[in-house]
């Protein structure tokens, strides 16, 4: 095709096009990276250079981790950041099986009962409850104060269960009648064939499940007391609210975290997440591009 014939999109960006992509791109990177390294040097540097520079460092003179030794040395945030943790693996292995299982059940034409129960689920999509009544249902069943308070009122994501009933719905039929005709039964098809095969749907919808949980801190703030939060009620409280907090250990109200305390309690919530995306952007990104070709 020659250069005349082409359309506007496939001919090559003119120079000053590049140029302006790239420094869009440069601003761009540095309003993400900026902030999170001030964040992170702050927390590294010593509260004397915190004040002497305004409360903010951008690249500590002698860096220290007396700020992680203090929040890690047995207080309310190394309890809060095992609440996170165990919350955030047990939440998600839990609603990534129960989505798995509902997803798969709903994506099978001749289910007894699929239609009704998919719109009854959609309907909670259109029509989510309210604050009040979600609380007087966990009130009822006894899970105030409770970790399960976390994790079974969202343990099914709507969105998340239509994504993967998309995508099983999307696999070969074929692939469906050998294994019937082989003898497979429901859950071995699942976990033979259709699990392998949807490993990339499986990564992204796990990963959104891990962030849901990870961030979660507003269901904390209504049905659990101050000494069971997870890592984002002491952040939020720590660092938004700039409180005191009481130690679960002795019992007795802390001061006002200092700046340095309040950013490394910030980089704790924040790394955990970033440390693992990078082992799943293959499958996120095989993932997403596929949802987008199927729909």
């Amino acid at each position: 095709m020659s250069s005349q014939a082409r359309p506007g999109w496939m001919e090559k960006p003119k120079p000053v096009t590049q140029v302006a992509k790239a420094i869009a791109l440069v601003v761009v990177v540095l309003l993400v990276c900026v902030p999170f390294l001030v964040i992170l040097s702050t927390s590294l540097a010593s509260q004397q250079e915190v004040v002497n520079n305004g409360g903010w460092v951008l690249w500590p003179t002698e860096p220290t981790l007396q700020a992680y030794r203090d929040i890690l040395s047995g207080g309310i945030v190394t309890h809060a950041l095992g609440v996170s943790a165990g919350v955030t693996v047990v939440g998600t292995v839990l609603s990534l099986a129960c989505t798995v299982t509902l997803a798969y059940a709903l994506s099978r034409p001749g289910v007894f009962g699929g239609k009704p129960v998919l719109l009854l689920i959609l309907f909670t999509f259109l029509f989510p409850p309210g604050m009040i009544p979600s609380y007087l249902l966990v009130k009822e069943l006894g899970m105030l104060d409770s970790y399960s308070s976390l994790v079974l009122p969202v343990l099914v994501n709507v969105f998340n269960l239509v994504v993967l009933r998309g995508f099983f719905q999307g696999i070969p039929e074929e692939l469906y009648e050998a294994a019937r005709l082989d003898g497979a039964g429901d859950l071995r098809v699942l976990w033979t064939i259709v699990l392998p095969l949807s490993k990339a749907a499986l990564a992204v919808v796990g990963l959104f499940y891990a962030v849901a949980y990870w961030n979660s801190w507003f269901f904390a703030s209504l049905y659990l007391e101050s000494d069971h939060w997870p890592l984002q009620q002491v952040l939020r409280t720590y660092v938004v609210s700039g409180l005191g907090l009481t130690d679960t250990t002795t019992g007795e109200a802390t001061v006002t975290a200092p700046q340095t305390i309040q950013m490394a309690v910030l980089v704790l919530a924040t790394v955990p997440i970033l440390l693992v995306y990078p082992f799943l952007q293959r499958y996120f990104t095989k993932g997403v591009l596929t949802g987008a070709i199927k729909s």
